[in-house]
């Protein structure tokens, strides 16, 4: 199996750094593991790495989607195992790096997302195409929201080809897309950096990050998003949360609280789905950087292994 490493953990936590350094100390080259940071000109919000920090490091799967686009957990599988494909050709060290854990979950393991649409039933998608045409897309998703909730949390309702699969996968097969047929296994030799610390002093970095991206023009690039309200990264952490400003329902300062609690909330999250569904090597590097280089020992001996 091909070796990768991947850094994973909540917000505010250290991850671009530490990548960074490791990409340098083992030859590594990063793919993104974030959901946002696809998107062209959002760089402030999704805290997207900038070419001083980068340092030469190659980076992938970062300004690859418009903001009006949508971007799937099956594309994100796509196009990153191509990615280390490419870097493991070169030689290199595939990196993913990011805090979104669905993505890096449906990357690491052996996931079935969908598969090839010719493997399908042509007869039924032609029928669920037709029924979007007539009623719409959010009809479309809100009957695949009655037949599987799940699905449909997880797909997003302009995403027809994909509402379309789901509902197709539950009638031919009577299970959800999401629900594998066998127990999916690892597809790599991954070492896994499990990054954390002190629950107060995660939220103060937070706090202290939503204030520094305020100062950096939040406001501004938010602002891109005004005629998208309904687009994918409309809803995302940092953006979604200027619409009621825009409308003048809030003011600045509710906007700025507003982005710190929902960021704070969702590194919670972030943690405990680390947590409960993979087991990462933890480690604390901003109460105890010392750790770094037991860390890198470690990963010697993993990559020599």
């Amino acid at each position: 199996m091909k070796k990768v490493l991947v850094i994973a953990g909540p917000t505010g936590v250290g991850k671009t750094a530490l990548s960074i350094h490791l990409a340098q100390r083992f030859q590594g080259e990063i793919i993104s593991g974030d959901s946002m940071q696809i998107y062209r000109g959002l760089d402030i919000g999704t805290a997207k790495v900038t070419a001083a920090e980068a340092q030469g490091v190659p980076h992938y799967l970062i300004d690859i989607k418009d903001p009006s686009e949508s971007f799937s957990v099956a594309e994100f599988q796509r196009l990153a195992r191509e990615k280390i494909d490419e870097i493991t050709s070169r030689g290199k060290l595939p990196m993913i790096v990011g805090g979104t854990g669905l993505y890096i979950q449906a990357l690491l393991y052996d996931y079935d997302l969908g598969g090839a649409p010719e493997s399908g039933n042509q007869e039924l998608r032609e029928h669920y195409a037709a029924f979007a045409t007539e009623q719409g897309n959010q009809a479309l998703w809100e009957l695949l929201q009655e037949k599987d909730p799940q699905a449909a949390e997880k797909i997003h309702f302009n995403n027809q080809r994909k509402v379309i699969r789901a509902l197709e996968v539950l009638e031919r097969t009577g299970r959800s897309i999401l629900a594998p047929e066998n127990e999916p296994q690892k597809r790599y030799d991954d070492f896994l950096i499990g990054l954390t610390t002190e629950r107060s002093l995660l939220y103060q970095r937070i706090n202290q990050r939503v204030e520094q991206m305020f100062a950096a023009g939040l406001e501004k690039e938010a602002a891109t998003l005004r005629d998208l309200p309904d687009s994918q990264a409309a809803k995302g952490i940092g953006y979604r949360e200027f619409f009621p400003y825009f409308t003048g329902e809030v003011d600045l300062l509710a906007v700025k609280e507003a982005i710190k609690q929902d960021s704070r909330r969702y590194a919670k999250r972030q943690l405990t789905w680390f947590r409960n569904r993979m087991a990462p090597h933890w480690v604390d590097l901003v109460q105890e950087p010392e750790q770094l280089a037991t860390l890198e020992a470690q990963i010697h001996q993993w990559l020599e292994g």
